[in-house]
């Protein structure tokens, strides 16, 4: 590894020096591009910074008509798209110019393939009221799926096809496709290099996630759990891979390590709470954790009273971590966020032992506590370094409600997995799902027309999501750009089965990290 830091290093330089040379703000953006689609944007992120701030200073203080008039459809639109994956607001007016009739549009530009799926990926980023937006996505997808039946034998359609079922804004680079990259670097010497860092980087990355991989099962293996005939087939990979995911950064090793954690504890206590105790056990068990306290317990069964003692213990330890790192302790904001998921829980027990459905609001509105998503994603608030260090504003916004950013990702998910169960035919949940409870409540809609209106929603939350990258919020970029790593990771782990490439999502990643396909 020495060998590989060092080689590392030097193409580093390279890169870097290109880079910071680049003098006409498109030329960067290009590149820039590239460099996160490759995955390795977390070594220039300074330079990204200044680049965007600079194309968008540029933007504020000049007419809009002078950019575009002066630029091809793709440089609008890639603009567009990486300003606001920086969190920079542009107005959407910027394809003011495109407005014009259907068959206008298609003879201007639908064999600009280049230009269709730049404005196509541009458009995923739209927030709540941006129509002409959506339409214009619409629209390029559209012609995109026309250009694709007139040219299947085109060099460029495979690429298209894949960019047409996983936009670029909803994925993640780790689990992208790179065959179908649609930049041709041996036309482009130069940038040679930046495929080399990112085999480098992979080469890094792989090599630390088997190390976390193996701190992780050793983890769980102490813990004592796997002891339990109940928990002995889990698999702690499964865990392991929403911090993988969603800690892009490779400095994160202790980070992914001590996430992983208290998501092992969601999978353990949601399985609790569905198959392994009686009603009269989970009474017990939420008051328990509600009072936070071990007094009680006496009637629990033994694999309930590890699972508390884990909980508590894994709390306690993580907040005593934070407290020496930040010299803040956080162990009332994660109580309450464990109070808050088991609460939920419960919640369900009772829908499940009465026999009735939910009213579709109320499972909603529960449904979006029981994910657990609050619980992972506040964890991961305080595993972060914040530059403006962690205030009490922050902190009562996390214990008193769902910040919106949280609440969006949450029911995304939500949404998700209810969404695929009814699609892929799975029980989905013994407590029932938000399409059960919408069709329970309107007898007239079809099963496929409720699907479209759950589909409707998902993609409505994704702007609200988009739009708290955008606007100023009491968190940091960091944050939000891991709450939408975690929004990024809901359609790998609840789609995957409509995605053969991704039929099965553990052995992918096994494939990435190359851990043995035998191995926990």
């Amino acid at each position: 590894m020495d060998a590989t830091y060092v080689k590392q290093a030097l193409i580093f330089k390279q890169v870097y020096k290109k880079l910071v040379k680049i003098e006409d703000p498109m030329e960067s953006f290009y590149l820039i591009d590239i460099i996160q689609r490759f995955g390795i944007e977390h070594y220039f992120a300074e330079e990204i910074k200044v680049a965007l701030e600079k194309l968008h200073l540029i933007l504020n203080t000049n007419p809009i008509i002078d950019f575009v008039s002066s630029h091809e459809l793709y440089e609008v639109a890639l603009a567009f798209r990486l300003l606001r994956q920086g969190g920079h607001y542009v107005n959407p007016d910027l394809f003011d110019n495109l407005k014009c009739t259907k068959r206008m549009f298609e003879e201007k530009h639908g064999e600009d393939v280049k230009g269709l799926i730049a404005l196509y990926e541009a458009s995923q980023l739209s927030i709540e009221g941006e129509d002409c937006l959506n339409d214009v996505g619409y629209l390029c997808c559209e012609l995109l799926h026309a250009w694709l039946s007139r040219n299947q034998e085109h060099k460029d359609a495979l690429y298209v096809a894949n960019t047409l079922q996983n936009p670029l804004h909803y994925g993640l680079s780790r689990f992208l496709d790179k065959s179908t990259f649609n930049h041709d670097l041996k036309e482009e010497k130069d940038l040679i290099c930046l495929e080399e860092l990112a085999k480098i980087n992979s080469t890094i990355v792989r090599f630390m996630n088997q190390n976390e991989t193996t701190e992780v099962s050793k983890w769980w293996k102490e813990l004592g759990l796997d002891k339990e005939v109940k928990f002995s087939g889990y698999q702690p990979l499964k865990w392991y891979t929403w911090p993988m995911a969603c800690f892009t950064d490779p400095n994160f090793s202790e980070q992914r390590i001590e996430l992983t954690k208290p998501i092992s504890l969601i999978y353990v206590i949601d399985d609790i709470f569905d198959v392994h105790a009686t009603l009269d056990q989970l009474t017990i068990f939420t008051d328990a954790v509600n009072r936070w306290e071990i007094t009680g317990t006496e009637l629990l069964p033994k694999f309930m009273k590890i699972s508390l003692n884990a909980l508590y213990d894994i709390t306690n330890n993580f907040a005593e971590k934070v407290y020496k790192k930040h010299g803040f302790n956080p162990i009332d904001t994660l109580k309450k966020s464990w109070i808050r998921l088991l609460n939920a829980f419960m919640e369900e027990a009772h829908w499940l032992n009465s026999g009735h459905l939910p009213k579709a609001e109320d499972y909603l509105n529960n449904g979006i506590v029981s994910t657990g998503v609050h619980v992972v994603l506040e964890h991961a608030f305080f595993l972060l370094d914040h530059v403006n260090g962690i205030t009490k504003q922050t902190i009562d916004i996390l214990d008193e409600k769902f910040p919106n950013v949280i609440y969006s990702v949450a029911k995304i998910l939500r949404l998700s997995d209810d969404l695929e169960g009814a699609k892929s035919g799975d029980q989905n949940g013994l407590d029932g799902s938000y399409l059960d409870c919408y069709m329970s409540e309107h007898q007239d809609i079809s099963s496929e027309d409720v699907q479209g209106h759950v589909a409707h929603m998902i993609s409505n939350e994704w702007k609200f999501l988009n739009q708290e990258i955008l606007v100023a919020n009491q968190f940091s970029s960091s944050f939000s750009n891991f709450c939408l790593n975690a929004a990024r990771m809901v359609p790998l782990m609840y789609h995957y089965k409509s995605n053969p490439s991704l039929s099965n999502l553990q052995e992918h990643v096994k494939s990435l990290i190359n851990v043995g396909v035998g191995r926990n």
